[in-house]
């Protein structure tokens, strides 16, 4: 009775992990992969991790010490290339913090209490190599000084910045992701200037009054809503060739403000103005394909805005066009509108 049941158990036994059910199927899946036991012992190359930290022996370059209720930055074992530090309690980076993380590829401390004074000017100075590194909502007043200029993605919105000066992202020729949006920020000036891989900026929901200067020219996607922007600047558009979306809503925008043709430009794909201070259509390219226009003073349906010529091969290819919260009706399209916006699946009025 014995030996039979031992045989019925050999062979269920790969039956159960064929199904992926098993409690030590990933056991035998490592050992099936040319993994053996031994590898999935700690790693302790470069230090032991910190006991307030996990460092799973699958992933033995990754410290995940998130949501830990910890108040300062633990020892980092050399070989830590990605560190998980986010919904803590953290309120300051010494310059003896990252001493050790000299293989940091990926830094995230949003959801801390971080404040401008508590890191150190020579905080980042190991870490050569950091491309990401997440700050956003903590109690910061500026920009870290000395960032690594081996960034690639920083995102630091939702704190308490004043000030962005030319200083502060010297250097960065590898930045691409900007997130600065919801801080305090009333200007910029020339800072952005020598970010000239940027391609997504988002500085929303901050105190500006103008369009900040020298802006990247490969700019992808610009975000600048939620802002005091009452005009724009002469061929403001004209000189990026790869901006596809612009979002300027919730703004104080008009019609004096806004130079002729800013809008009719190639390539542009998404633009919203919604919630400002617009009383006609502004002209827009016809190969714009989103248009938001909603929440603002609009008394006329100007066909012209979109189509000058409309025939066979020329008409507008906007899909969406939002002019609800206006001061015109569905009375008031006119009904050559089909021929023009033969491709619009969704105007709302």
């Amino acid at each position: 009775m014995t030996m039979r049941l031992v045989i019925i158990l050999s062979a269920l036994l790969p039956l159960s992990l064929s199904h992926g059910w098993h409690s030590l199927s990933w056991l035998y899946g490592y050992r099936s992969q040319g993994y053996y036991y031994g590898s999935l012992e700690a790693d302790t190359t470069g230090g032991d991790c910190p006991s307030q930290c996990d460092c799973p022996p699958s992933f033995p370059v990754a410290m995940y010490c998130d949501g830990r209720g910890l108040t300062t930055i633990p020892t980092i074992p050399s070989r830590i290339k990605y560190l998980y530090l986010q919904n803590n309690a953290i309120t300051a980076i010494p310059d003896s913090a990252l001493v050790n993380a000299t293989n940091l590829v990926w830094l995230m401390m949003h959801y801390n209490q971080l404040t401008s004074e508590a890191i150190g000017e020579k905080a980042f100075s190991k870490c050569g190599g950091l491309e990401r590194l997440y700050l956003q909502h903590n109690n910061l007043t500026s920009l870290p000084s000395s960032l690594p200029r081996s960034l690639r993605d920083l995102r630091i919105n939702h704190n308490k910045i004043e000030k962005v000066t030319p200083a502060d992202l010297e250097g960065m020729d590898n930045l691409t992701i900007l997130y600065l949006h919801d801080n305090a920020v009333a200007d910029m000036g020339t800072s952005l200037k020598a970010l000239i891989s940027l391609t997504l900026l988002d500085i929303s929901g901050n105190k500006l009054t103008k369009v900040p200067e020298a802006l990247p020219e490969h700019l992808h996607q610009l975000y600048i809503q939620s802002n005091a922007i009452d005009s724009l600047p002469e061929g403001f558009l004209g000189r990026f060739t790869q901006l596809q979306y612009v979002r300027m809503g919730h703004n104080q925008l008009t019609d004096k403000g806004i130079p002729a043709n800013t809008f009719n430009v190639t390539g542009l794909v998404e633009l919203d103005l919604s919630f400002n201070k617009l009383e006609r259509i502004p002209l827009v390219n016809t190969a714009l394909q989103h248009l938001y226009l909603q929440a603002n003073y609009i008394k006329e349906f100007t066909l012209g805005s979109f189509c000058s010529i409309t025939d066979v091969t020329n008409f507008s290819k906007l899909q969406t066009l939002r002019l609800d919260g206006n001061e015109i009706s569905k009375q008031d399209i006119p009904a050559e509108t089909s021929y023009c916006l033969r491709l619009a699946s969704h105007i709302e009025i």
